[in-house]
């Protein structure tokens, strides 16, 4: 079986991990910028930040056989200082231009305030400008679907950017409806005790269909499970799907989507 992981964190993950996922048959990974538990202090953190997940985790994972690509941007959460978030939007650029870098992300809302708003309008205007794929973040804290709504309506007044080099990622059975009705791809997030199961995760299957969907890992720091896509996709084959099936939700969704970046080449 081959996996693609599109959203998993390995900068807090282990060299276990790394041969853990290369013996599930996880070859290909895209690691989002995210929060990292704590918040830096100045734009050099995200410096360092950035490189680590550009060039260190890229060439950490091909140690294992696995293809390790990034998204750059600033995560919603450490949007509220404004000054920051300004100095680290001007560094974004230099970062998209690594090799490794597919596009904008994780952006998106977390308490819908409205500095996490202005920050991201500023995002999406340097993915229009550039013409970047972005993958979005959408609240886990407050309102899901107002701040889901909010960030769709967002894109849809940006006519540079195509809905279909978007993918909105931590969905909910209620929030799933109205991304496909608009054309995005969405996201799905396995937790081992929180949020989304792997049974949840197949009754999404089950109930919108296998088209545009992407179900990730998002393993990070916290409690988090890098193999969660492998057990998903087991859960799919005890209720009966078949393999082909499996291996869209799995592997061909997902290669679909990030294909659409001219970087990205699937193991």
């Amino acid at each position: 079986m081959k996996v693609i992981d599109p959203h998993i964190h390995m900068v807090s993950r282990t060299t276990d991990d790394y041969m853990a996922l290369a013996l599930g048959g996880i070859h290909t990974i895209t690691e989002p910028s995210f929060w990292a538990g704590f918040d830096k202090r100045s734009a050099d953190g995200f410096h360092d930040y950035f490189h680590h997940i550009s060039v260190v985790e890229h060439a950490r994972a091909a140690r294992f056989g696995i293809k390790h690509y990034c998204w750059i941007g600033l995560n919603s959460k450490e949007s509220e200082n404004l000054q920051l978030a300004e100095d680290v939007l001007a560094i974004i650029p230099e970062y998209l231009d690594r090799p490794t870098a597919l596009g904008i992300g994780e952006i998106g809302l977390n308490k819908n305030s409205r500095n996490e708003v202005k920050i991201l309008e500023r995002q999406l205007s340097i993915a229009a400008e550039r013409g970047e794929m972005i993958l979005i973040h959408t609240p886990h804290l407050e309102d899901k679907l107002k701040g889901t709504r909010f960030i769709m309506d967002m894109i849809l007044n940006e006519p540079r950017i195509q809905p279909s080099r978007v993918l909105i990622d931590h969905a909910e059975e209620h929030t799933i409806g109205e991304i496909k009705e608009k054309g995005f791809w969405f996201g799905l997030t396995l937790y081992p005790s929180s949020k989304g199961s792997p049974e949840r995760a197949v009754d999404a299957v089950e109930i919108f269909g296998s088209d545009r969907i992407c179900i990730n890992s998002s393993a990070d720091w916290s409690v988090s499970d890098p193999l969660a896509t492998l057990k998903c996709a087991n859960e799919m084959r005890r209720r009966g799907h078949s393999e082909s099936l499996i291996n869209k939700i799995f592997y061909e969704n997902p290669k679909a989507f990030l294909s659409q970046s001219p970087k990205f080449e699937a193991a």
